[in-house]
């Protein structure tokens, strides 16, 4: 999946969008490693842009904390930490928590069999890709039941802006994703507004050292490690 909790969507996307997807990816997935310069041209030429929209990703991922803009020196990876990674899920825990917990006050019971079904789906499916999307579709109904368009802002920022590619990397996440959203399923069905936090929150924790696990063997860390 692109993300485990992050955002998709299958509609076209801006070319400073597409810019950042594609160094999100290459970092990521380590094809870019921390301290490495980004070859704007390169990027430019792979969307097939200018290096306009390039750069305002650039400046987009500055914000989030993923690259580093020196005066007059470039664009290069961030310096992230393993903590920094770990952090990053630590946030998008607990604003997701506080939009499970809203949902459990508010969700319908369309919403909650709809759910059910998502869950359905992902745990008969043997495609990596699909299950990402029904993952996202998942998060996503949850988030949308909360009714807050300030927590759907943040949580869309938060969720782009992490590592991809935790089912393939990991053979037992399935499982454990699985575990976490019945629990999280039935904590909304109960309208559990304190359970639906909690788990909400630990499921995002889990995510965090499984995206550090993840990058650890793509050797995220390697060269830094080495020096």
């Amino acid at each position: 999946m692109s993300n485990p909790f992050g955002s998709q969507s299958s509609a076209p996307v801006s070319l400073k969008t597409a810019a950042a997807q594609e160094i999100r990816r290459r970092i990521f997935s380590g094809e870019l490693r921390p301290g490495d310069k980004i070859d704007q041209d390169a990027i430019a030429g792979c969307l097939g842009a200018s290096k306009l929209p390039v750069r305002e990703a650039l400046i987009t991922l500055e914000v989030e904390g993923v690259v580093e803009l020196p005066p007059r020196r470039g664009a290069y990876v961030a310096r992230l930490s393993r903590d920094d990674v770990r952090d990053h899920y630590w946030i998008l825990g607990v604003v997701s928590g506080l939009a499970a917990a809203r949902a459990a006050a508010e969700i319908t019971c369309a919403v909650l069999d709809r759910l059910d079904a998502l869950l359905d789906r992902m745990e008969t499916t043997g495609s990596s890709p699909e299950r990402e999307l029904l993952n996202f579709e998942f998060h996503r109904a949850i988030n949308r039941a909360a009714g807050s368009r300030r927590l759907i802002s943040e949580l869309r920022v938060l969720g782009s802006a992490g590592p991809h590619g935790f089912y393939e990397a990991h053979h037992d996440w399935p499982e454990t994703a699985d575990r976490d959203h019945r629990e999280i399923a039935a904590a909304l069905r109960a309208r559990s507004v304190s359970a639906a936090r909690s788990l909400t929150e630990a499921h995002f924790l889990r995510g965090g050292n499984r995206a550090v696990e993840m990058l650890e063997s793509r050797g995220f860390w390697f060269a830094a490690d080495r020096g």
